[in-house]
């Protein structure tokens, strides 16, 4: 779906669908009152006969002379509308018109004056569930079907106050949908010769773009152990893919983005459970999650250097991958005592946050499905941070606040690095119960002193379920992170 902003008035709209938000209690809508006596007489009626109220959710189609159809969607009370209720309508009412005939629509719901939701935020919220709602996942599908009365086109409505934060949201929808197209793929397909080469076609039809991909036999050379270990069970050999933007001055440090690759997790020796194994083709949604917020940055030509890093690895079982007891030598030149190998994502993170200091950065974001205790802490609401730089949350925490993608800081206090000391290597690679998110954090920061840095785990936002699949988050966060740098 093409996605355009307009100023144009509704009663000029050529859209075959106009979509406009009224509140619980108002009497008089202006846009029903831009379109006419006939619209405005049938939709009184509707008010009338108490058929609409205006309660959140709620919808009412009305039929002008010219055959198109004027959505009314209920907004509940001006004064208690919140970002969560704007997004989730929005999401409800666009999802339904991707379902019928209509093949354009005009939307409107931004230009709505709610006391609680700034225009910039409003234009925002929008567009993002519109591209949300109408997104198709058909790439592996023979026959088609969902794309019969798909939109074509949106013309969302703005004003002048609305055009930048537009123009922000538009791509951080494009980025959303390349994290959910990565994360929807299946793993006999997105496996890691398929990420780098998704990443290759990214730098190579953008300016200022740069690609580097090591193989395994040069991340052997180099002494990437523990990325190697995961990956050493499997046939589809790991890469590091790093894509690099340069939208400013070479003399400024890049920002530099890590996202867990691991295109799919049996648990290696540790194997996981049976059930639900499928939606492990989903533990690559770190690596999704910062190719989309490259995408992004590279589509707004944002004033920031940026090096993006995903270390991609299929973690099996075979007879060469690695086991409980191994003691692994990372490139840091530490040692991890290895207790379970389905604590595989840190493995491969560590030698990637090592590598990625090299290239002196400003700050390094980890983006990660690491822990299932994160679930169990923060449910699918929001992604939690771990840093010991001040500020850093802060800044992630503004953003969330912003894309309405929100975050949530976990302590990373020394006391629980005693849990993952070992007698015999540096570090053990689990913590065990309890704080299985914050220990493994605590993993990481060991391998990120002095640098300025944050670990976000995903694990609870990055996808939904079977049905709904991956969610794109937290690409509009970490966008709009990008933006705020960009500012200072």
């Amino acid at each position: 779906m093409k996605i355009k902003s307009t100023q144009q008035a509704v009663i000029d709209s050529q859209a075959d669908q106009i979509i406009i938000g009224h509140f619980k209690g108002q009497t008089e809508n202006q846009w029903i009152d831009q379109l006419g006596s006939d619209v405005k007489d049938q939709f009184a009626a509707r008010l009338s006969n108490k058929d609409f109220t205006g309660q959140a959710g709620q919808t009412q189609n009305i039929y002008n002379p010219n055959g198109q159809v004027i959505t009314v969607l209920g907004l509940g009370k001006a004064d208690k509308l919140t970002a969560t209720a704007l997004y989730e309508n929005t999401h409800q009412v666009i999802q339904a018109a991707a379902k019928s005939r209509s093949q354009t629509v005009a939307n409107y719901l931004a230009m709505c004056d709610s006391k609680n939701i700034d225009a910039e935020q409003a234009i925002k919220l929008v567009t993002l569930a519109s591209a949300h709602a109408e997104y198709r996942y058909e790439d592996t599908k023979s026959y088609k079907k969902d794309n019969k009365h798909s939109l074509k086109e949106m013309e969302l409505a703005v004003d002048d106050t609305q055009k930048e934060a537009f123009k922000h949201a538009k791509a951080m929808a494009a980025g959303v949908s390349a994290a959910r197209h990565l994360g929807n793929y299946p793993p006999n397909v997105c496996n890691p010769k398929y990420i780098a080469s998704y990443a290759t076609k990214i730098a190579e039809k953008n300016r200022n773009c740069e690609i580097n991909v090591l193989n395994h036999k040069q991340m052997k050379k180099m002494g990437m152990g523990a990325l190697l270990a995961v990956g050493q069970g499997s046939a589809n050999k790991p890469k590091m893919v790093v894509l690099k933007y340069n939208g400013a001055d070479k003399d400024q440090a890049p920002i530099a983005l890590v996202g867990k690759g691991i295109t799919f997790d049996t648990g290696g020796i540790s194997l996981k459970p049976g059930p639900n194994m499928d939606e492990m083709k989903y533990d690559m949604c770190g690596a999704a999650t910062v190719i989309g917020g490259f995408v992004a940055a590279v589509e707004l030509g944002l004033p920031i250097n940026l090096m993006t890093f995903v270390p991609a690895v299929e973690n099996m079982p075979d007879g060469k991958a690695y086991r409980p007891g191994d003691v692994i030598t990372s490139y840091s030149g530490k040692t991890i005592e290895v207790l379970n190998t389905d604590a595989e994502g840190r493995m491969i993170l560590c030698d990637t946050l090592t590598y990625s200091q090299e290239f002196k950065p400003s700050v390094v974001l980890d983006f990660a499905t690491l822990t299932g205790a994160c679930v169990v802490a923060l449910g699918h609401q929001a992604s939690a941070v771990m840093t010991k730089t001040d500020g850093l949350f802060d800044d992630l925490k503004t953003a969330g606040l912003q894309s309405h993608d929100r975050v949530w800081e976990l302590p990373l206090w020394d006391e629980y690095q005693k849990q993952i000391d070992t007698t015999f290597a540096d570090m053990q690679n689990i913590g065990g119960f309890p704080a299985g998110t914050i220990t493994a954090g605590c993993f990481l920061s060991r391998f990120t002193d002095g640098q300025k840095w944050a670990h976000i785990d995903i694990a609870g936002t990055a996808w939904n379920n079977k049905k709904d699949g991956a969610t794109g988050r937290p690409v509009a966060m970490l966008v709009q992170y990008l933006i705020n740098e960009s500012q200072k």
